[in-house]
């Protein structure tokens, strides 16, 4: 999974409380996986089952994750709904995970809530003894995530899955939708091949959910169709069936799209994003927003799915952060995300040359991203992904020399993301361009470099009559009201006992 746990803009003071819950999570070791979802029942229980508290649109697939739960999010907004999005890996501010109506926790809350939920989990880690396995990072993220959506409260939540399905600490959640995208090769932790994987992220279907598969090949389609039907899942939707980009269109800032549901068609839908991909995805979180409203959708205007997706911003997927010279950014970390980019540049960009700028992160399919890239650029610079996992220099070299060899492409090498952009820039003459990818830490660090994060997040502030008269007390409260922290303890032990 690849977090990337820093604060990466240091262009502002960030709040101390803000910086403390940070490197407390750090602390935790980032990209650290433990199988099995014994931690995070045990914290979502104590903070009493907040993911419970409203339903959930659930976002699986290898790729295309992020966007969809965006999009779901951003046709929730234009629908009147309060959504709370969850999303990973981060750009530049772990913030960016938890957002309501499209806008990030602030530094304050997140680092409330944070403290809220550490209280538990050190409780947790201490039962679990020196030699058992304690609350991962991401855990952490996603009991915080549930508590926060709860607090907040939110109409729905929209959760992507971190990696894979079964395991993963998301699938806590009700389950109400679940969102399958494409699925293809990725973790090797989730199989070598497809249909093992697909395995995987079938394991979000609930009971009774609606389910809503994209384009798939034929050996993973009948993988989820058969794990929907051992689920008793209520409702199969598919993309290409029950969904359809029935026409697109190249405009300006991204697409023009007409999209079908079921028989309903919506026409003139100006998405600000690039790509066929991105236009399954809106397809995938149409068919996820009509399942979630129900009957619902039919009263609703044609006008509020125009709104909602018009509204979309995904960052780092196919984002202009520059221009003079153009500059894309687009994380492209594996081939099928790789290819997906490549295609999109050819038809929605007019470059005259491009320069590509590439850091991939060790244990990735580094031939397969770079020859996704192949036909694309007249100059490649290679680079270390500012990660600890990134790929070296030498390996980048050796992979994207043997890629471009014979094509007389120039290959160059520069010591890090900064050194390569002012290499790429140098190089991107009148109407050229240059494509930051190959992973999301490269994606982010040039982010900041063009697109730095200078707010702090204000405070979600609601009116008295949005809050009941009465709040009923939950668990943590009542643990919180404890004189001390031998009762305390004992109250925690008897609770994980329950």
């Amino acid at each position: 999974m690849p977090d990337s746990p820093h604060e990466t803009s240091p262009a502002r003071d960030v709040d101390p409380a803000f910086a403390r819950a940070v490197d407390s999570l750090v602390a935790r070791g980032p990209g650290r996986m433990v199988p099995g979802l014994e931690r995070i029942t045990a914290l979502a229980g104590l903070l009493g089952d907040p993911q419970l508290a409203y339903p959930t649109v659930h976002v699986t697939g290898t790729n295309g994750k992020g966007s969809v739960v965006r999009m779901v999010g951003a046709l929730c907004a234009a629908a009147g709904l309060s959504a709370g999005t969850f999303t990973s890996p981060h750009l530049q501010s772990i913030r960016e995970r938890l957002s309501l109506a499209g806008r990030h926790i602030s530094e304050a809350r997140f680092a409330e809530i944070h403290d809220e939920v550490a209280a538990l989990a050190d409780l947790l880690d201490q039962r679990a003894g020196p030699d058992g396995d304690t609350v991962t990072f991401f855990e952490m993220l996603t009991a915080m995530a549930f508590g926060y959506f709860a607090d907040a409260p939110v109409d729905v939540g929209v959760l992507e899955v971190g990696m894979g399905g079964t395991w993963d600490a998301t699938n806590l959640v009700r389950g109400d939708v679940a969102v399958i995208a494409t699925v293809d090769l990725d973790h090797a932790e989730l199989g070598d091949t497809p249909e093992k994987v697909a395995t995987e992220k079938a394991g979000i279907i609930k009971p009774g959910s609606n389910v809503v598969i994209g384009r798939q090949r034929p050996e993973v389609l009948r993988v989820l169709e058969d794990a929907a039907r051992e689920a008793d899942a209520a409702h199969v939707t598919l993309l290409g069936e029950d969904l359809e980009v029935v026409d697109r269109r190249i405009a300006v800032g991204g697409q023009q799209l007409t999209l079908r549901v079921g028989d309903r068609v919506i026409d003139d839908i100006l998405l600000p994003l690039f790509g066929a991909h991105q236009a399954d995805n809106a397809a995938l979180a149409l068919g996820a927003f009509a399942a979630l409203t129900g009957d619902s959708l039919a009263a609703m205007d044609d006008e509020v799915i125009r709104h909602g997706l018009g509204a979309v911003a995904v960052p780092g997927r196919l984002e202009v952060v520059h221009r003079d010279p153009t500059v894309v950014l687009d994380g492209a970390h594996n081939p099928h995300g790789a290819r997906a980019a490549a295609a999109a540049i050819e038809e929605a960009f007019e470059f005259r040359d491009l320069v590509l700028v590439v850091g991939c992160l060790e244990g990735k399919d580094i031939e397969g991203i770079l020859g996704a890239l192949r036909d694309l650029a007249a100059h490649v610079v290679v680079t270390r992904a500012p990660s600890p996992r990134s790929a070296s220099l030498e390996r980048m070299h050796r992979a994207a020399t043997a890629t471009w060899e014979g094509t007389q492409v120039p290959v160059e090498v520069a010591e890090d993301l900064d050194t390569a952009l002012d290499l790429a820039e140098r190089l991107a003459g009148e109407g050229d361009g240059v494509l930051v990818a190959g992973s999301l830490f490269a994606v982010g660090a040039a982010r900041d470099r063009y697109l730095p994060v200078t707010d702090p997040g204000d405070e979600v502030v609601y009116e008295p009559d949005d809050l009941d008269d009465e709040e009923e007390a939950t668990p943590l409260d009542e643990l919180e009201e404890t004189a001390d922290r031998e009762t305390f303890t004992d109250a925690l032990d008897r609770m994980l006992d329950d």
